[in-house]
């Protein structure tokens, strides 16, 4: 072992040196703002959500039991699944133990050997690595880049093609242009795979997503992709589009098939989330109001949805200023090298529904003389 054990500290070491080095990290609530995190509406800590996950948990116990083939199809599975097509209009949904599954199944059960899949340069991780497994032929555009997916799907050989795009995309916060997305996608006979996961919840009149919100819902060359963790204040994720499409990931999606189903109090607190959402579509605007408030303050465009990034030297200086912000009372997160797309390094703020303004107003403050010292 002694070989294996000096190579990781060989790779600690290079880590080290370029200011690389991670850890886990917590957040105690009552001592700091989060501006970090991702439960954009507020609702991690809310009543309804609360009592939908101990409510599912007594009725269910603390686990499924199986996978969803076996015996570990649970009511509440299927009661979240309508409740996701509701807010979205997608006509049939999927849920999935992660966010980070349902991209997996999505990638790796629609495209093989004669697919060519088509993925932003800004894509998520998930979707990258669905992608790798697929067997599919893999082809990056430049982000946001509509001429360079045009481009490529024109010369494509393949019988089918794959789009892969983000609604909001998790780095920079800035959006995909869908509907003109859905057009190439259409015109090329391809399908287009959205993940929605900062979307939902956020983007639209009442938070249904970046998908609905451009018009596309149930469209059938459309397939949108989702997670339970960020808005919906829970675990877990989602597929969304035609029933057929549900159909083939119930039959070949291995990441559905081989995995034990989402957990009872997961479903009942992404219940109570979107029972709350349904109530009080203004969340939506609220947590959009705030990000536009902090993108001001910061000195860069407004975000498309609750995700804001400011660019910064170096990830010795995204560091610093995470610790200058946190001895301040606000906790803000960075990227850097390799989570970064481009190989920047960024800070990372995500707004929040529940602040008040006078914490909005406190963090603005706060960022402004970060960013312009940056």
């Amino acid at each position: 072992m002694s070989a294996f054990l000096d190579w990781l500290a060989q790779a600690e070491q290079a880590r080290d040196r370029a200011g690389l080095r991670r850890q886990a990290a917590s957040l105690k609530a009552d001592e700091v703002l989060d501006l970090a995190g991702n439960d954009y509406l507020g609702l991690r800590r809310h009543p309804a959500v609360v009592a939908g996950a101990v409510a599912a948990a007594e009725t269910y116990g603390g686990g499924s039991g199986a996978s969803r083939l076996v015996t570990g199809t649970l009511r509440i599975h299927e009661e979240l699944e309508e409740a996701l097509c509701r807010l979205t209009g997608a006509p049939s949904a999927l849920v999935f133990s992660t966010g980070y599954h349902a991209n997996l199944s999505v990638l790796t059960a629609l495209a093989d050997d004669q697919t060519l899949i088509v993925s932003d340069a800004h894509a998520h991780a998930s979707l990258i690595d669905g992608a790798r497994l697929s067997r599919g032929t893999v082809a990056v555009s430049r982000h946001n880049d509509l001429d360079h997916v045009r481009e490529l799907l024109a010369g494509r050989s393949l019988p089918r093609a794959l789009v892969v795009v983000e609604s909001v995309y998790s780095v920079l916060g800035d959006a995909a242009p869908l509907a003109y997305l859905a057009e190439l996608a259409s015109e090329y006979a391809a399908v287009l795979v959205v993940d929605d996961a900062h979307g939902i919840g956020v983007v639209g009149p009442g938070g249904e997503g970046g998908v609905a919100a451009a018009g596309l819902s149930g469209r059938d060359h459309v397939v949108v992709t989702a997670t339970l963790s960020k808005s919906l204040a829970a675990q877990g994720g989602a597929v969304l589009g035609h029933p057929a499409v549900r159909e083939h990931l119930v039959n070949t999606a291995r990441p559905f098939i081989y995995d034990t189903g989402l957990a009872p109090a997961a479903a009942g607190a992404a219940l109570g989330a979107l029972e709350v959402l349904a109530r009080d579509p203004a969340l939506a605007r609220a947590v959009r109001a705030n990000a536009a408030r902090l993108a001001e303050a910061c000195g860069v465009d407004g975000p498309a949805g609750a995700v804001l990034s400011v660019a910064m030297p170096g990830p010795a200086e995204a560091l610093e200023a995470v610790a200058a912000a946190g001895s301040r009372g606000i906790r803000i997160g960075c990227f850097r090298p390799p989570s970064t797309p481009d190989g920047s390094s960024r800070l990372r703020l995500t707004a929040h529904a529940d602040h008040r303004p006078d914490q909005v107003e406190q963090a603005a403050q706060v960022l402004g003389e970060l960013t312009r010292r940056g």
